[in-house]
């Protein structure tokens, strides 16, 4: 009983030092706030140029620059460990919480509340500044809701991808990296898959990110052919078993 009890506690614990960790660090802030602002300047930079396709949707397109903020909350997720690994902390932080399974989780958590939370508000005020500026008449409204739900769980995913692969990798140029590559390269190699290249550019989250927005561009051929939502299952089936795997790892090498 004592043991299961110190293994609940330690959760919150181990959450309350990464948030204090978090938001001590400055370019953990400034990418997540850098990637909360830039959909919404993206909204208005569509508006003022008009720079979007007859059969875009406001929702579309007041969410133009979502792709780029996706990706800096998945640079945000592989730094929260790597910066530890490169300034050497992370011993203190195994020291404080012996089992790593637990800072993995807390850091999961922490990334996870902070991402979705920044990312439903982001978009929803991008959306609404899209929905000011931009001719109702001249382009379609698209669906909001349920997809602004979606978005925001996207975002989450990708925060938590960069996490498991940071963890993976330790190096934080290599993680970004890697996770960088996660993004664009099934987009950048579908065409060389000929008939398959619809399911392969489809496995990127920026895929199914473009698919939740409902842009013009997220045509079968470039995003796959799998719906929205499907999409984003799929997307968090493998970052669920690539956490799962950094934690296995976290657990059987030296810190």
């Amino acid at each position: 009983m004592t043991t299961l009890t110190h293994a609940r506690a330690g959760l919150p614990q181990a959450l309350a030092h990464e948030w204090i960790k978090f938001r001590s660090v400055r370019s953990l802030v400034w990418t997540t706030v850098t990637a909360a602002v830039v959909p919404v300047l993206g909204a208005v930079f569509v508006a003022a140029t008009g720079s979007l396709q007859p059969d875009d949707t406001v929702f579309g397109a007041g969410l133009t620059l979502s792709v780029p903020a996706q990706m800096l909350v998945a640079v945000v997720g592989a730094l929260v460990i790597t910066g530890e690994y490169g300034s050497g902390t992370m011993r203190t932080t195994f020291g404080a919480t012996p089992r790593r399974a637990t800072v993995l989780a807390a850091k999961a958590v922490l990334l996870a509340g902070v991402t979705y939370v920044s990312a439903l508000v982001s978009c929803s005020v991008a959306y609404l500044v899209g929905d000011a500026l931009l001719d109702h008449g001249k382009y379609a409204q698209g669906e909001p809701l349920p997809a602004l739900i979606g978005v925001a769980a996207s975002f989450t995913l990708a925060a938590l991808l960069g996490l498991a692969v940071g963890t993976l990798v330790r190096h934080s140029a290599a993680a970004v990296t890697a996770v960088l590559g996660v993004f664009l390269l099934p987009s950048l190699l579908g065409p060389l898959f000929g008939d398959a290249q619809r399911w392969v550019a489809g496995t990127s989250p920026t895929a199914t990110l473009q698919k939740l927005t409902q842009t013009s561009d997220a045509t079968a051929e470039t995003v796959g052919s799998l719906g929205p939502w499907p999409s984003l299952l799929l997307v968090a089936s493998y970052t669920a078993a690539l956490l799962l795997l950094a934690a296995l790892t976290l657990r059987r090498r030296d810190a």
